[in-house]
Protein backbone atom coordinates (compact mmCIF):
# COMPACT_ATOMS: atom_id res chain seq x y z
CA UNK A 1 0.00 0.00 0.00
CA UNK A 2 1.63 3.46 -0.80
CA UNK A 3 1.98 5.74 2.03
CA UNK A 4 -0.14 8.64 1.20
CA UNK A 5 -3.47 5.78 1.24
CA UNK A 6 -5.05 5.78 4.49
CA UNK A 7 -7.17 2.72 3.06
CA UNK A 8 -6.69 0.20 0.82
CA UNK A 9 -9.15 -2.05 -1.03
CA UNK A 10 -8.78 -4.78 -4.05
CA UNK A 11 -11.75 -6.71 -5.33
CA UNK A 12 -12.82 -7.37 -1.98
CA UNK A 13 -15.56 -9.58 -1.75
CA UNK A 14 -18.31 -10.43 1.29
CA UNK A 15 -20.47 -13.79 0.35
CA UNK A 16 -23.31 -15.05 3.02
CA UNK A 17 -23.67 -18.67 1.12
CA UNK A 18 -25.02 -18.02 -2.24
CA UNK A 19 -25.44 -14.28 -1.71
CA UNK A 20 -22.89 -11.84 -2.22
CA UNK A 21 -23.12 -8.72 -0.38
CA UNK A 22 -20.06 -6.98 -1.14
CA UNK A 23 -18.92 -7.81 -4.90
CA UNK A 24 -14.93 -7.21 -5.51
CA UNK A 25 -14.95 -3.45 -4.95
CA UNK A 26 -11.77 -1.41 -5.18
CA UNK A 27 -10.53 2.16 -4.41
CA UNK A 28 -8.54 4.05 -2.48
CA UNK A 29 -8.44 6.87 0.46
CA UNK A 30 -5.58 9.79 0.61
CA UNK A 31 -4.87 10.64 4.45
CA UNK A 32 -6.93 13.75 5.17
CA UNK A 33 -9.87 12.66 2.74
CA UNK A 34 -13.37 13.15 3.34
CA UNK A 35 -14.66 9.86 1.33
CA UNK A 36 -18.60 9.32 0.94
CA UNK A 37 -19.44 6.13 0.89
CA UNK A 38 -23.28 5.95 -0.46
CA UNK A 39 -25.62 3.31 -1.65
CA UNK A 40 -29.36 3.09 -0.72
CA UNK A 41 -30.17 0.55 2.29
CA UNK A 42 -29.14 -3.06 1.12
CA UNK A 43 -26.19 -1.90 -1.16
CA UNK A 44 -23.69 -3.40 0.89
CA UNK A 45 -22.33 -0.54 2.46
CA UNK A 46 -22.47 -1.42 5.97
CA UNK A 47 -21.20 -4.87 4.93
CA UNK A 48 -18.24 -3.25 3.47
CA UNK A 49 -17.24 -1.04 6.31
CA UNK A 50 -17.63 -3.87 8.62
CA UNK A 51 -14.76 -5.52 7.03
CA UNK A 52 -12.66 -2.64 6.98
CA UNK A 53 -13.08 -1.56 10.56
CA UNK A 54 -12.07 -5.20 11.60
CA UNK A 55 -15.68 -7.25 13.15
CA UNK A 56 -16.35 -9.51 9.61
CA UNK A 57 -13.53 -11.29 8.38
CA UNK A 58 -13.82 -10.81 3.77
CA UNK A 59 -14.46 -14.20 1.82
CA UNK A 60 -12.01 -13.00 -0.44
CA UNK A 61 -9.87 -9.54 -2.08
CA UNK A 62 -7.63 -7.16 -0.20
CA UNK A 63 -7.81 -4.47 2.13
CA UNK A 64 -5.01 -2.50 4.15
CA UNK A 65 -6.53 0.06 6.53
CA UNK A 66 -4.16 2.47 8.27
CA UNK A 67 -1.47 0.20 7.22
CA UNK A 68 -2.85 -3.32 8.60
CA UNK A 69 -4.09 -6.08 6.64
CA UNK A 70 -7.46 -6.50 7.33
CA UNK A 71 -7.24 -10.16 7.34
CA UNK A 72 -4.08 -10.19 9.83
CA UNK A 73 -3.98 -7.02 11.85
CA UNK A 74 -7.62 -6.61 12.91
CA UNK A 75 -6.82 -5.61 16.44
CA UNK A 76 -4.25 -2.91 15.47
CA UNK A 77 -7.13 -1.45 13.20
CA UNK A 78 -9.54 -1.29 16.01
CA UNK A 79 -6.87 0.98 17.90
CA UNK A 80 -6.05 3.47 15.10
CA UNK A 81 -9.71 3.65 13.76
CA UNK A 82 -12.27 5.26 15.64
CA UNK A 83 -16.09 4.48 14.88
CA UNK A 84 -19.60 5.84 15.27
CA UNK A 85 -22.71 4.83 14.54
CA UNK A 86 -26.33 6.39 13.98
CA UNK A 87 -27.13 4.00 17.52
CA UNK A 88 -25.64 2.99 20.43
CA UNK A 89 -22.29 5.32 20.05
CA UNK A 90 -23.03 6.42 23.66
CA UNK A 91 -24.02 5.15 26.70
CA UNK A 92 -27.23 6.84 27.44
CA UNK A 93 -27.21 6.46 31.42
CA UNK A 94 -23.75 7.75 31.59
CA UNK A 95 -22.89 11.62 31.74
CA UNK A 96 -21.02 13.21 29.18
CA UNK A 97 -17.78 12.60 31.25
CA UNK A 98 -18.22 8.81 32.41
CA UNK A 99 -18.72 8.51 28.62
CA UNK A 100 -15.58 9.48 27.80
CA UNK A 101 -13.82 7.96 31.25
CA UNK A 102 -15.27 4.36 29.59
CA UNK A 103 -14.56 5.00 26.50
CA UNK A 104 -11.13 6.08 27.03
CA UNK A 105 -10.13 3.46 28.91
CA UNK A 106 -10.88 1.04 26.51
CA UNK A 107 -8.57 2.98 23.98
CA UNK A 108 -5.71 2.02 26.53
CA UNK A 109 -5.46 6.22 27.04
CA UNK A 110 -3.99 7.30 31.47
CA UNK A 111 -6.83 9.06 33.36
CA UNK A 112 -5.00 12.10 32.72
CA UNK A 113 -4.74 12.27 29.21
CA UNK A 114 -8.57 11.27 29.48
CA UNK A 115 -9.00 13.99 31.57
CA UNK A 116 -7.20 16.55 29.74
CA UNK A 117 -8.66 15.41 26.52
CA UNK A 118 -12.17 15.53 27.92
CA UNK A 119 -11.99 18.83 29.09
CA UNK A 120 -10.69 19.92 25.86
CA UNK A 121 -13.83 19.38 23.78
CA UNK A 122 -16.35 19.94 26.30
CA UNK A 123 -14.38 23.50 26.30
CA UNK A 124 -14.67 23.35 22.23
CA UNK A 125 -18.25 22.69 22.02
CA UNK A 126 -19.15 25.30 25.00
CA UNK A 127 -21.07 22.37 26.90
CA UNK A 128 -19.72 22.96 30.82
CA UNK A 129 -23.05 23.15 31.92
CA UNK A 130 -24.13 20.02 30.86
CA UNK A 131 -21.33 17.55 30.87
CA UNK A 132 -22.29 16.41 34.01
CA UNK A 133 -25.66 15.40 33.02
CA UNK A 134 -26.75 11.94 31.82
CA UNK A 135 -26.26 11.25 27.67
CA UNK A 136 -30.07 9.72 27.78
CA UNK A 137 -31.47 13.55 28.66
CA UNK A 138 -29.65 15.43 25.75
CA UNK A 139 -31.46 15.53 22.16
CA UNK A 140 -30.19 13.99 19.32
CA UNK A 141 -27.80 16.44 17.92
CA UNK A 142 -25.72 16.64 20.64
CA UNK A 143 -25.59 12.93 21.36
CA UNK A 144 -23.99 12.66 17.74
CA UNK A 145 -21.65 15.83 18.40
CA UNK A 146 -20.40 14.06 21.52
CA UNK A 147 -20.23 10.52 20.01
CA UNK A 148 -17.94 12.33 17.43
CA UNK A 149 -15.64 14.03 20.16
CA UNK A 150 -15.36 10.76 22.02
CA UNK A 151 -14.58 8.54 19.28
CA UNK A 152 -11.74 10.55 18.57
CA UNK A 153 -10.37 10.57 22.11
CA UNK A 154 -7.47 8.28 21.13
CA UNK A 155 -6.25 10.26 17.94
CA UNK A 156 -7.24 7.83 15.37
CA UNK A 157 -5.60 7.82 11.91
CA UNK A 158 -9.11 7.32 10.08
CA UNK A 159 -12.76 8.09 11.84
CA UNK A 160 -15.60 5.14 10.42
CA UNK A 161 -19.05 7.53 10.32
CA UNK A 162 -21.78 5.37 9.66
CA UNK A 163 -24.77 7.40 8.98
CA UNK A 164 -23.72 9.68 11.41
CA UNK A 165 -26.62 12.44 11.02
CA UNK A 166 -29.44 10.18 10.40
CA UNK A 167 -32.59 12.02 12.55
CA UNK A 168 -30.90 15.63 13.13
CA UNK A 169 -32.26 18.59 12.18
CA UNK A 170 -30.62 20.80 9.03
CA UNK A 171 -28.63 22.82 11.55
CA UNK A 172 -27.17 20.09 13.49
CA UNK A 173 -26.11 18.23 10.20
CA UNK A 174 -24.56 22.03 9.33
CA UNK A 175 -22.44 22.03 12.63
CA UNK A 176 -21.92 18.18 12.45
CA UNK A 177 -20.14 18.60 8.88
CA UNK A 178 -18.12 21.48 10.16
CA UNK A 179 -16.78 19.23 12.72
CA UNK A 180 -15.37 16.85 10.49
CA UNK A 181 -14.09 19.70 8.58
CA UNK A 182 -11.72 20.70 11.11
CA UNK A 183 -11.09 17.16 11.95
CA UNK A 184 -9.92 16.33 8.03
CA UNK A 185 -7.96 19.77 7.61
CA UNK A 186 -5.94 18.09 10.70
CA UNK A 187 -5.41 15.21 8.95
CA UNK A 188 -7.47 12.76 10.20
CA UNK A 189 -9.25 10.73 7.52
CA UNK A 190 -12.68 10.57 7.27
CA UNK A 191 -14.89 7.51 5.97
CA UNK A 192 -18.71 8.22 5.94
CA UNK A 193 -21.65 6.13 5.30
CA UNK A 194 -24.60 8.84 4.43
CA UNK A 195 -27.97 8.21 2.53
CA UNK A 196 -28.73 12.37 2.32
CA UNK A 197 -27.61 13.20 -0.90
CA UNK A 198 -26.75 16.78 -0.22
CA UNK A 199 -24.30 15.62 1.97
CA UNK A 200 -22.13 13.70 -0.85
CA UNK A 201 -21.74 17.20 -1.78
CA UNK A 202 -19.15 18.01 1.22
CA UNK A 203 -17.19 14.77 0.49
CA UNK A 204 -13.75 15.41 -1.37
CA UNK A 205 -14.60 12.19 -3.47
CA UNK A 206 -17.50 10.11 -3.66
CA UNK A 207 -18.38 5.79 -4.15
CA UNK A 208 -21.60 5.03 -4.69
CA UNK A 209 -22.53 1.53 -4.76
CA UNK A 210 -25.87 -0.37 -6.72
CA UNK A 211 -26.20 -3.95 -5.44
CA UNK A 212 -22.32 -4.82 -3.68
CA UNK A 213 -20.75 -3.32 -6.69
CA UNK A 214 -19.04 0.50 -6.90
CA UNK A 215 -21.08 1.68 -9.66
CA UNK A 216 -19.35 5.33 -9.38
CA UNK A 217 -16.23 6.67 -8.31
CA UNK A 218 -14.87 10.31 -8.09
CA UNK A 219 -15.40 13.78 -7.00
CA UNK A 220 -19.15 15.15 -6.25
CA UNK A 221 -18.73 17.81 -9.24
CA UNK A 222 -16.75 15.21 -11.73
CA UNK A 223 -19.56 12.76 -11.12
CA UNK A 224 -22.22 15.41 -11.92
CA UNK A 225 -20.74 16.04 -15.46
CA UNK A 226 -19.86 12.54 -16.02
CA UNK A 227 -23.79 11.81 -15.69
CA UNK A 228 -24.67 15.22 -16.98
CA UNK A 229 -26.87 16.16 -13.88
CA UNK A 230 -26.86 19.48 -11.59
CA UNK A 231 -27.00 17.85 -8.60
CA UNK A 232 -25.62 14.22 -6.23
CA UNK A 233 -29.50 13.08 -6.15
CA UNK A 234 -29.90 12.98 -9.74
CA UNK A 235 -26.45 10.73 -10.20
CA UNK A 236 -27.92 8.47 -7.46
CA UNK A 237 -31.35 8.13 -9.14
CA UNK A 238 -29.82 7.51 -12.73
CA UNK A 239 -27.54 4.91 -10.94
CA UNK A 240 -30.19 3.37 -8.79
CA UNK A 241 -32.70 2.52 -11.53
CA UNK A 242 -29.87 1.79 -13.84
Amino acid sequence: MKREHSISVKNLTKKFGDFTAVDAISFTVKKGEIFGFLGANGAGKTTAMKMLIGISKPTSGEAEVAGFDVYKSTEKIKKNIGYMSQKFALYDDLTVRENAQFFGGIYGLSKKVIKERTQAFISELGIDDIADHLVGSLPLGWKQKLAFSVALLHRPQIIFLDEPTGGVDPITRRQFWEMIYKQAHQGTTIFVTTHYMDEAEYCDRVSIMVAGKIEALDSPENLRKQFAVNSMNEVFLKLARG
